[in-house]
């Protein structure tokens, strides 16, 4: 669809806080701007409705095209919730384009996610192997229901996991049975976090060969907290103190 300055608040700010909203700024003697279009459109019809496109000729809107800065064109600039969130200038690939859709529209994997139990977590694992989002919390779910090779199994795809590498973690600190962290671990399941890293912590001095399992399952817990989490900052300066 077409937008001008007379309707380009209700057409693309105000649709975007429903759905995200592509404008794409060009004019009719750009010839890269003639190539990219026919791309640009089937990627988003691709879609089925979870972005729009909107075209912005240059030429008869000056005012918007210095609001948002245009320079070159072609220029992309993908609108969600009011807000201008992403942009590219020129023409890319369909697949480098598919991937900044991808950014901006969720997947059906994302929203598989939102519901979070064990079957959609499933599909979600099934679409994307190594997205961690989905094989962590499946695997925790598998692990509760004492299936812990099946587990560790979906674990192993996802290395770079710091959460995941606690959980596979602890699997190996419960079959060893030494140190005994299961009031840690009951503290954890329970949400006492607080608690449980504290036990977790004093247990590291006298782990012996389990040091590194511990702390793993540590560092899963505070990258569950998030960096900004008072509790998070101050157990990883005991953390840094315990081991070094």
């Amino acid at each position: 669809m077409d937008v001008t300055e007379q309707d380009f608040d209700t057409t693309v700010i105000e649709r975007s806080r429903t759905v995200p909203v592509l404008v794409d700024f060009w004019a009719e003697w750009c010839g890269p701007c003639h190539q990219l279009a026919p791309v640009l459109e089937r990627a988003v019809a691709a879609r089925d409705g979870k972005v729009e496109l909107a075209k912005l000729d240059v030429d008869a809107n000056p005012n918007l095209t210095r609001t948002y800065g245009v320079q070159g064109i072609p220029s992309v600039k993908a609108f969600k919730d009011g807000e201008l969130v992403d942009e590219f200038v020129g023409v890319l690939p369909r697949a480098a384009i598919d991937r900044f859709l991808d950014k901006l529209a969720p997947s059906e994997a994302d929203e598989l996610l939102e519901h979070g139990d064990e079957e959609s977590l499933r599909r979600a694992a099934e679409l994307d192997p190594s997205r961690a989002e989905a094989v962590v919390p499946l695997a925790r779910i598998l692990h509760d229901r004492g299936e812990d090779e099946a587990a560790l199994e979906l674990l192993e795809r996802v290395p770079g996991s710091f959460p995941g590498q606690g959980l596979a973690a602890r699997i190996e600190l419960v079959r060893a049975g030494e140190p005994d962290l299961s009031d840690a671990f009951a503290a954890l399941d329970a949400g006492d976090h607080e608690r449980a890293l504290d036990l977790l912590l004093e247990a590291l001095p006298g782990a012996d060969g389990a040091r590194d399992e511990i702390r793993r399952v540590v560092v899963g817990v505070l990258d569950d907290l998030g960096v900004e989490d008072p509790l998070a900052r101050e157990s990883r300066k005991r953390l840094a103190a315990a081991l070094y």
